[in-house]
């Protein structure tokens, strides 16, 4: 029986790799608006609710790993047929609050997400200043912003494994953390389970969440599903 090591292949992607990296983004983008893999449907619950269309979810996927692959925080995992089927990616950058609309058209819905995603970031940075006294900068902890696995088999592998490259990267950098925001159950458990991620507390002890349920464009989430875009952390 092969090992997992013999049934994929990892490696960090560099900006030369521009085939590799579409077909990361191509990754990246069936795992977010969904994909079946072996019977089970794998979904992002507010690119599902929001129904984004892939295309418009690839070119943005796409867009984001070319301007920080030269981080060197992009890690794909490939079988033995040379298909990406598992993307970790992140940056070294403090989030961005930008407070603001700013995708249009088609992908105008897209905002609902980013304005999620940016109140449990503004949150944390706010409560990473009250307790250091300083504003978190670009190049002190690891975001990692996106995870994708279409893989039929040995996906908690393959998350292990990205996760561990990058992750030990990071400590070797001298970065100080690994902060994600993880939008679902399941991806709070294996990170939980493979990574020592936890959910973040503040100064109050509270978890920094935004409740789906509070948001009129997102409180269709079945509770089952999802309850809401929480702040996890790893001190490195």
């Amino acid at each position: 029986m092969q090992t997992t090591l013999e049934l994929y292949t990892y490696e960090i992607i560099t900006k030369e790799q521009t085939d590799l990296i579409q077909r990361a983004a191509e990754c990246l983008a069936r795992s977010f608006v969904g994909v079946d893999v072996s019977g089970k449907w794998v979904q992002e619950p507010m690119v599902g609710q929001l129904n984004i269309n892939y295309e418009d979810f690839f070119e943005f996927t796409k867009d984001y790993l070319n301007t920080i692959v030269d981080q060197g925080y992009c890690a794909v995992a490939q079988d033995s047929n040379n298909e990406v089927v598992g993307v970790f990616a992140g940056d070294t950058n403090a989030p961005e609050i930008i407070g603001e609309d700013v995708f249009e058209g088609s992908f105008y819905d897209m905002n609902v997400i980013v304005h999620a995603l940016e109140d449990v970031d503004k949150r944390f940075l706010e409560d990473y200043k009250e307790r250091n006294g300083k504003e978190l900068n670009d190049g002190e902890i690891f975001h990692l912003f996106m995870i994708g696995v279409t893989a039929e088999h040995n996906r908690h592998e393959i998350i292990q494994q990205l996760g561990n490259r990058l992750i030990t990267k990071a400590s070797s950098q001298g970065l100080k953390a690994v902060l994600v925001e993880a939008t679902n159950p399941k991806s709070i458990r294996v990170l939980e389970k493979y990574h020592n991620m936890k959910k973040y507390t503040d100064v109050e002890g509270n978890y920094i969440v935004h409740k789906y349920q509070d948001n009129s464009r997102l409180n269709d989430i079945p509770l089952n599903t999802a309850d809401g875009t929480y702040v996890l952390i790893r001190e490195l």
